[in-house]
């Protein structure tokens, strides 16, 4: 099968144009009905050039990157520019209900917020990663949308910038409390995966040649485990206060505990065994994470 090359929207008038709706009532922020929404039958995959914020119900034919919308209730999800969008046969669902907000990046530049997008993890989060809102949560989020419409829809004034970026900075933050909420809410799904991840550092540490391959990386563990980078991180800060390269740290120096406590392997050995072309490099993150030299931790079961 031939892989389609995506179709990039550069702006958000040619965003409206595709979807055949009325021209945007401001160049770099609108917000659309998704129940408006023509279906284009020879467009099956986008890239924005644009942040995308979005609250559906009845969306399951939609493909963000690699995954899949499947869900009847509401949720958020959120894009930054670059992702890609698909669409699957069919076209946009019947039942497709809520909004899509699209932010040019141009809209924050120069503001406080353009600054702190970054920290906003859960625009690289997966789409099976979205966020789950409840009743209420769902009615705060959908006011404060109202808001921002109602201010682009009114005269353009030397506030209009100022109200709509303060409105969108209590959006993410609601976002941000949320997510975090759910990291707690949905404890059966965060600590299987956080299961799965001992369980893939194990096998890992345990198949051997890691000089060859070397140290896990953050991607290969996300990859693995079937989530993004962004969410596995933040789910871990959230279970564990660890980040994904600390957990990887803490297997590795478990490994080299037992082997320095159960076998004659000198430190350079252990170290080039644990996937270290340098020892020195092995005894400096042995020594950083235990307060303890290889040596000094090896003599203490003597």
């Amino acid at each position: 099968m031939a892989i389609m090359t995506p179709f990039r929207i550069k702006s958000i008038a040619d965003a409206h144009r595709l979807a055949a709706l009325e021209k945007p009532h401001h160049p770099l922020i609108s917000i659309i009905d998704v129940s408006q929404i023509k279906n284009q039958s020879d467009v099956n995959a986008i890239v924005l050039d644009f942040y995308v914020v979005s609250l559906k119900r009845g969306c399951n034919n939609l493909l963000y990157g690699q995954q899949k919308y499947d869900f009847d209730e509401g949720l958020m999800a959120f894009m930054s520019p670059g992702q890609i969008l698909r669409g699957e046969e069919g076209g946009v669902p019947p039942n497709l209900q809520g909004w899509m907000m699209f932010i040019h990046p141009d809209f924050l530049w120069n503001t406080a917020l353009a600054k702190k997008m970054k920290q906003y993890e859960y625009f690289g989060y997966a789409t099976n990663e979205a966020l789950f809102l409840s009743e209420k949560e769902e009615t705060l989020m959908n006011a404060i949308v109202e808001n921002i419409r109602q201010e682009y829809h009114a005269n353009i004034d030397k506030f209009s910038q100022d109200v709509i970026v303060a409105q969108l900075e209590l959006l993410f933050t609601y976002a941000q409390r949320f997510y975090e909420r759910q990291f707690i809410t949905r404890k059966i799904t965060n600590h299987r995966i956080l299961e799965r991840l001992e369980s893939v550092l194990a096998d890992y540490f345990n198949q051997g040649d890691l000089l060859a391959k070397g140290l896990p990386t953050v991607q290969y563990i996300a990859d693995t485990l079937n989530v993004s980078s962004k969410y596995l991180g933040s789910l871990l800060k959230q279970l564990t206060g660890q980040s994904t390269q600390q957990h990887i740290h803490e297997k590795l120096i478990e490994k080299a505990k037992e082997k320095l406590s159960t076998t004659d392997l000198s430190v350079s050995e252990i170290a080039y065994a644990l996937g270290f072309e340098h020892s020195q490099s092995f005894s400096k993150l042995f020594k950083t994470k235990t307060k303890q030299s290889p040596l000094e931790f090896r003599q203490s079961f003597n």
